[in-house]
């Protein structure tokens, strides 16, 4: 754990102000679930809730599936960090943050296709240079998730029909699994 030298009172409701360079920093938004830790040692600890973080393994067998039957491998990420990945070396991926490209995308909820005339190519996680043939956001009782994208290798391909029906259909289907 990292001290930051920010001393912060608790106000009459029970309340804490988390300052405005940390929430920028960890990209905490208004309206963000946080969750609270304790320990032994008395420290309470907030991390950002990732409900799709919860379907994790079951995140990574549907991404198997996807990259087995789809042919492109797959990403799952929650609306910060990839959580799962199929087809692609994990140690390169998982964990590593989103890229604003993609954080757009999601919050536009907007469904992305490589070769669309409007569309520029979609870098989707920070510091790995590849791109994403078709992206989809998970959407769960209204609220944006996550996102599952199928991935580009060497080939210089643009995004059919298919690819983008099964990249929004695997999309609809976690964020209905996470309903439950």
């Amino acid at each position: 754990m990292k001290a930051t030298g920010i001393v912060r009172r608790i106000d009459d409701l029970g309340r804490v102000v988390i300052p405005k360079e940390i929430r920028r920093t960890m990209r905490i938004r208004e309206g963000d679930p946080l969750e609270i830790f304790t320990d032994n040692d008395g420290e309470v600890i907030f991390k950002k809730y990732s409900p799709i973080g919860e379907l994790g393994t079951f995140a990574a067998q549907y991404a198997e599936v996807l990259y087995k039957s789809g042919g492109f491998p797959v990403v799952v990420c929650d609306r910060d960090h990839v959580i799962s990945v199929a087809g692609l070396p994990k140690k390169e991926l998982l964990e590593r943050r989103v890229s604003a490209a993609l954080e757009e995308l999601m919050e536009s909820r907007r469904v992305y296709a490589k070769g669309s005339s409007d569309e520029k190519a979609l870098q989707p996680v920070e510091g790995i240079d590849r791109h994403a043939l078709a992206a989809a956001p998970i959407v769960a009782s209204g609220d944006v998730c996550g996102a599952i994208m199928f991935m580009l290798g060497d080939e210089a391909v643009n995004a059919g029909d298919s690819e983008v029906k099964l990249i929004t259909v695997a999309a609809g289907f976690l964020g209905k699994q996470m309903e439950e």
